[in-house]
């Protein structure tokens, strides 16, 4: 198989993943429009969100600190651009489990969640 059909499978690969997760992380986002009664079923699809989210800023911190390139040094615009990309990551998984939270105790007013 071509280095390069090798290359644009795994980004289309990286691509999908990514728009499951927002799929997944969608009512969170949208917080005020979604129904508590159906809070449960949001906790575990924004559970699995989370998670995704998490093995993607794991991989992409092991790509920072242990770049695959044994031979040759890596650009710094790449190490720079996976620098800001790791921030980005902590800064959405903050937020998402904040919005977790924040749908964890609305539902604890409505008793529905468990």
């Amino acid at each position: 198989m071509n280095k390069a059909l090798k290359k644009h499978i795994v980004f289309v690969l990286v691509i999908i993943l990514w728009i499951v997760t927002a799929w997944l992380l969608y009512p969170l986002i949208n917080l005020d429009s979604v129904d508590m009664g159906n809070a449960k079923e949001y906790l575990y699809r924004s559970a699995i969100g989370i998670t995704m989210m998490v093995i993607f800023f794991g991989k992409s911190i092991i790509d920072l600190f242990f770049p695959q390139v044994t031979f040759k040094r890596v650009p710094l615009i790449n190490t720079i651009l996976l620098a800001v990309y790791s921030f980005a990551l902590a800064g959405g998984i903050v937020f998402m489990v904040s919005r977790v939270i924040i749908m964890y105790l609305r539902s604890q007013k409505s008793g529905f969640l468990f």
